[in-house]
């Protein structure tokens, strides 16, 4: 599906935070019984950040939000809508944790609800808030990313190593119809429902744990299938082209398939971002992640096109353009 959002309104403001923890693959290595060799291969780096015992992932979101709304002078009564996205595994079960996030601030006239995308939750939770501002709410949506990968993950099974890279970083981002630093120009998501049950989660000592169920070969190449199809979908919703594209963004979960990407749209790596060497797959937080260091860095020129590739369990692809508009 393809959509198309005002082309004034955007992402205001974001801000990620990241957890106290950090995995470490001798550990993994030592709880699995697999070579280090074998799980830097996956992780890329020797540590990356993780939630502490006593850390939940809608604090760390509810700071990131209120450090958004105090940067921006956002009055709390403006925030029409607060969206906590994720797997829907929260901190805690059968909760609301954009009602919780909402309490804490002090946003008492907002509608909270949750969306579980997975990884892809955050892009589809802007395409949501960008919906809502279209449809008359606002001036402001709070959208929050609070998700807890790295306790899903069983590091005694070495069945799921291709899951040791996944970290924590939840996020808020800030959602406006005037004074965006970011328009948000439109997206397009499609979920192949083939591999919904691909992956699913154990009930194992008060834990819910992902497992893999079984081998099954064209993953890799849904990938690269869908990224592709998805991009042309969004760009052709602009009037844009590969050409026009600035950066090209993307879930940090699987090194390879990024580079793989890059060659099959015939854009170089210099047009994207590689955090592998320091951080994990830190869920729908990580293009938020590259984004904020191409800020930082005065990477991005007024007008510059990023696309926003992301992707999530059951299995959807997306694209979201972004357009900079900001000096």
């Amino acid at each position: 599906m393809t959509g198309r959002g005002s082309a004034a309104a955007g992402i205001v403001d974001f801000e990620v935070r990241f957890p106290s923890a950090r995995a470490d693959v001798h550990e993994m290595s030592a709880a699995s019984g697999l070579p280090v060799a074998d799980i830097l291969a996956i992780t890329h780096t020797p540590s990356f950040p993780v939630l502490a015992e006593n850390e939940a992932a809608w604090e760390l979101a509810a700071d990131a939000a209120r450090a958004v709304i105090e940067r921006n002078g956002v009055r709390l009564e403006d925030i029409s809508h607060v969206i906590y996205s994720g797997s829907g595994e929260w901190d805690l079960p059968f909760w609301t944790p954009a009602a919780r996030v909402a309490q804490e601030l002090g946003i008492t006239r907002a509608h909270c609800f949750e969306i579980a995308n997975f990884c892809n939750g955050g892009m589809t939770a802007v395409r949501a808030g960008m919906n809502e501002l279209a449809l008359g709410a606002g001036p402001f949506v709070l959208v929050l990313i609070g998700d807890r990968l790295s306790r899903l993950v069983d590091h005694e099974d070495p069945e799921s190593k291709a899951l040791f890279n996944f970290g924590d970083a939840p996020a808020a981002v800030l959602l406006g119809r005037d004074d965006c630093a970011l328009a948000v120009l439109g997206s397009a998501m499609r979920t192949d429902p083939a591999w919904a049950d691909y992956y699913s989660g154990d009930l194992e000592d008060d834990r819910v744990l992902m497992r893999r169920r079984g081998r099954r070969p064209g993953l890799a190449d849904a990938y690269l299938e869908n990224f592709p199809a998805r991009a042309a979908d969004v760009l052709a919703a602009a009037g844009r082209d590969l050409s026009d594209v600035a950066f090209l963004l993307i879930n940090q979960g699987d090194k390879g398939m990024h580079e793989r990407l890059l060659d099959r749209l015939g854009l170089p790596a210099e047009k994207s971002v590689f955090h592998y060497d320091r951080l994990g797959h830190m869920g729908g937080s990580d293009p938020f992640i590259a984004l904020r260091g191409l800020l930082d860095e005065k990477r991005l020129a007024p007008g510059d096109l990023v696309l926003v590739a992301s992707s999530g369990m059951g299995f959807t692809w997306a694209v979201t353009a972004l357009e900079h508009r900001g000096g």
